[in-house]
């Protein structure tokens, strides 16, 4: 158990108020002053978020903060305790709506308290200043929504807003949410807006930190505000049951409000404000080998406040024959803490490949290359894409023609025909059809095709003792078909020999592959923002992506996900399943907050940052949803139609920073069909790109429960068709029942493909050398025995028996505990046979303890209306009485019995 002050906790603390985005602070609202008496408004003043909601959220931690305690326990302002008993009082009487549990069940707001115009005006009599917060959360499986509650404000917050600025004279809002909403209430009358996010159970002391101003604000925005839902492009698009088009190509975000609707913005992409001021001067630049050199001198010009700066790059580029965004993040630095006067200077380099375009449709001569066509490149030097000014160069970057890059070939290009956005001749919004794939997939695999290995069957080789290539090619071949098979499917979830309460296991899923052959049983952990333990076992819940990408600080993410990698290593969970670096395509996607951005290098950058972190932690962060999940509602099914450029420039390059700069070694792909083809089977997706272009090493593993289609002619997605996965070098399907794997409890179509010749004994030989290879390379190598999972021995109860229902085999289960008596001594394995109704992929888990020992965590989804029987773990019993209990039920779950099999 970690104390409240841990070095952890301190330093996610920090990082939560450096996210932090002061968008507004007329009259100097912030920082707060000594004494000043503040009046706060708004339930989430105490129901403060700390994530959004699904496998990203479900953090049990040890203790959690919210704002209104935190500044009451800071004693520097005086709080209105009046209006805080009031919202005290009405809160003990509404409490948190939870929707009944599990994820995609609670509201994304709460019900707000009403204000009684009477007691809010003689508040304004009493205090200097009003704070109202602004709460929402959003998660997997559901959308935001352009509705209120959701994007929009509620009437009832829309009235306490305005009952607070009739009465008050200086208004501040707090918004305590994981993603942009809109913020067309923002007027005249609120002096102080400032975006907290959500800042993990250390969110409501982090953002008093800001407030009070022990820490100035540094944070910028990593998404642009619109004025409405509908200038973003993909709004009309989104939530497609079948195929979303993304007809706003290359222009998310703020390349197209800049490029196209600059006077619909808000708040532009890299803007925040400080208690000070800084000037960006003497910004010049060199070429030099493929590289544009910026050199600036920032300057904290103020009298008062030490503060930090982030210096931000914007390209300026030809439109050329591809056409392209005004303006587009090539690169960013941001400084150390300056003092009053104090100045230092920024050094940030941008390589060509960065500021090239791709060229899908050959219109520029070089077809399927990045390229830098001609004219002349200009950088825009500031604080946000707005703020700049324009570096002077010793030689100004001006091509007399067009420059190859990257040679490349045609990979993920669409199927169906669409429409996309360029620029026409006068700036405006044109459109053009976006190529369609001319690359023979078939062709293309059979020329790339693996060779097999000859299966040799045990030959005393270790795993633990392969050093080299050709030692590797020996140890493979003493796999089996049937080990082959099972080492490619991993096992959950809470799977009983690894840590309780966790995702998954895989690699030595069976008992040959780990004990006879060393392949190590590896634990992976849902993340990015702390580890999911449903066992109940607590751990440090982190700032969300969004907030972490406000930081634009890529030293400071990387240090606290190094102490999330000494979490997990303490843990024994080897793999976390995050950073999740999906773009920010639309404000309306519920899991945006588990992603950073809409714009892919500095998602690229701060997920690079997660990784590099989690790895000096001691273990492996997993790069996630690989690529073009933009959207929770349809997520199965779903069929993202994207231009290869856009891909390429905007989808996948954030994935290609953090492989390339952050030495990703597992990667997650995404539940949608990408172009027609599951990404879990997308062989253009996890070979030619990922593996080929990329240089990519490590792991490929399928999203829970995923589909998968033929990766040559696509057609109907099933999760049964684990061959195409495998065919499409996509290494892990996850998962499959606990015990499940050797047994090929899913009934997944290897053993007849592998009959029919259709897929492989090479194909799954690469993916068990790509597993054993990450194997090798974690901690789990070094571990001799299991950790979790030994037969548990359990001692009766000293109570008499007698009327007790006498047990051998099977004990029905009603309710939450029941006592019985076991009838004979031994060693036996206890499953369970339950069923449980959770709405779409929401999950919910329960603990079983025996006479107070925990035994296991049973966590399930909907179950279809059918029981499923789940092995649960082996103990060691003697003749007495015992008591079985269940912990944290869900109404919806529902344990029929359990069986005790003598083993």
């Amino acid at each position: 158990m970690k104390s409240k002050a841990s070095k952890f906790t301190k330093f996610a603390r920090k990082v939560a108020a450096e996210g932090a985005v002061l968008l507004k602070n007329n009259s100097n609202f912030l920082p707060l002053a000594k004494d000043e008496k503040v009046a706060v408004f708004g339930r989430c003043q105490a129901d403060y978020y700390r994530s959004g909601t699904g496998s990203g959220g479900a953090v049990n931690v040890e203790y959690k903060t919210d704002l209104i305690n935190s500044l009451a326990a800071r004693n520097f302002v005086t709080i209105d305790t009046h209006i805080k008993h009031l919202y005290d009082t009405w809160l003990a009487q509404n409490p948190f709506d939870d929707g009944g549990g599990g994820w995609a069940c609670e509201p994304w707001c709460q019900i707000e308290m009403p204000l009684e115009a009477s007691a809010v005006e003689a508040a304004a009599n009493q205090n200097d200043k009003a704070i109202v917060v602004i709460g929402r959360t959003a998660g997997e499986d559901k959308d935001n929504m352009a509705a209120e509650g959701s994007y929009f404000l509620t009437a009832a917050e829309i009235e306490m807003l305005n009952v607070v600025k009739t009465n008050f004279a200086k208004v501040g809002v707090i918004v305590n949410v994981g993603n942009i909403i809109d913020m067309s209430w923002v007027d005249d009358k609120i002096d102080m807006v400032i975006y907290s996010w959500h800042g993990g159970m250390e969110g409501g002391n982090a953002i008093v930190d800001v407030l009070v101003g022990d820490l100035t604000p540094s944070g910028k925005l990593p998404d642009s505000i619109a004025t409405t839902i509908d200038d973003y492009p993909s709004t009309k698009n989104h939530g497609s049951a079948t195929q979303n088009f993304y007809e706003e190509d290359i222009y998310v975000g703020y390349r197209y409000l800049e490029t196209f609707a600059a006077d619909r913005v808000l708040y532009p992409f890299g803007f925040g404000l400080s208690y000070t001021q800084f000037t960006i001067s003497n910004v010049t630049g060199t070429i030099h080998a493929g590289t544009a050199k910026i050199t600036a001198t920032v300057t904290n010009v103020g009298d008062a406040y030490a503060g930090r700066e982030v210096v931000q790059v914007y390209l300026q580029a030809p439109q050329g024959q591809l056409g392209k965004p005004t303006r587009s993040l090539v690169g960013f630095a941001k400084t150390p803490l300056l003092a009053p006067h104090e100045s230092t200077v920024v050094k940030i380099s941008i390589p060509f490949y960065s500021m090239a375009s791709y060229d899908d449709s050959g219109a520029t001569g070089h077809k399927s290359a990045y390229v830098l066509e001609a004219g002349e490149y200009i950088f825009h030097v500031g604080n946000s894409v707005r703020e700049t000014v324009i570096a002077v160069f010793d030689t100004s970057l001006v091509l007399d023609s067009t420059k190859i890059v990257a040679q490349l070939e045609e990979a993920l290009a669409p199927t169906t025909s669409f429409n996309r956005i360029r620029p026409d001749a006068s700036g405006n919004v044109a459109y053009e059809a976006a190529p369609t794939r001319t690359v023979d997939l078939a062709a293309r695999m059979t020329a790339m095709a693996p060779q097999a290995i000859a299966i040799t069957g045990d030959a005393g080789i270790n795993l633990k003792n392969v050093i080299t290539e050709s030692d590797m090619e020996k140890f493979i071949a003493q796999l089996t078909a049937d080990d082959l098979a099972a080492i490619v499917r991993g096992e959950g979830m809470s799977h009983p020999q690894v840590t309780p309460g966790t995702a998954s296991a895989f690699g030595g899923v069976t008992t040959h592959l780990r004990d006879d052959l060393g392949i190590p049983l590896m634990c992976a952990a849902d993340g990015p923002s702390g580890i999911r333990m449903e066992s109940g076992r607590t751990a440090t819940q982190l700032p969300i992506g969004t907030l972490i990408a406000s930081t634009w600080d890529e030293a400071l993410v990387e240090e606290l996900y190094t102490m999330e990698g000494e979490e997990l290593k303490n843990n024994y969970v080897d793999v976390l399943l995050g950073p999740g670096l999906n773009i920010h395509r639309s404000p309306l996607n519920g899991r945006n907050f588990e992603y950073f951005s809409e714009d892919p290098l500095l998602t690229g950058k701060m997920a690079a940052a997660v990784v590099r972190g989690v790895h000096q932690g001691g273990a492996e962060g997993t790069l996630k949803h690989f690529a073009c999940n933009s959207q929770e509602t349809h997520r199965h099914e779903v069929n993202a139609v994207v231009s290869e450029r856009a891909v390429r420039e905007i989808y996948l390059k954030g994935f290609e920073i953090a492989i390339k700069e952050g030495n990703a070694k597992s990667v997650m792909t995404a539940y949608n069909p990408l172009n027609g083809i599951w990404t879990a089977s997308n062989y253009d997706l996890n070979t030619t790109i990922l593996r080929g272009e990329w240089g990519f090493d490590g792991i490929v593993m399928t999203d829970w429960w995923a589909k998968m289609n033929d990766c040559i002619d696509g057609g109907e997605g099933t999760r049964q068709n684990v061959s195409s996965m495998v065919r499409a070098q996509n290494d892990l399907y996850m998962v499959v029942g606990n015990f499940g794997a050797g047994s090929n409890i899913s009934q997944d179509n290897i053993p007849e493909d592998l009959a029919s010749g259709k897929l492989s004994i090479a194909q799954l030989q690469r993916s068990a050398k790509n597993i054993c290879k990450f194997a090798q390379a974690t901690v789990a190598i070094t571990r001799d025995e299991l950790i979790f999972g030994k037969p548990q021995p359990l001692v009766a109860q000293d109570i008499s028996t007698e009327g007790l229902e006498i047990v051998t085999t099977e004990l029905s289960f009603t309710g939450k505990t029941h006592t019985f008596a076991f009838a004979n001594e031994g060693s036996y394995q206890l499953d369970a046979t339950f069923n449980c109704s959770m709405p779409g992929l929401s999950q919910t888990s329960c603990n079983v303890y025996i006479n107070g020992n925990l035994v296991t965590t049973i966590q399930s989804g909907n179950t279809s209306g059918e029981s499923v029987t789940r092995q649960l773990a082996n103990l060691d019993l003697h003749p007495g009485a015992y008591t079985i209990t269940c912990e944290g039920v869900n109404p919806t779950f529902v344990i029929d019995k359990f069986t005790f099999t003598k083993l």
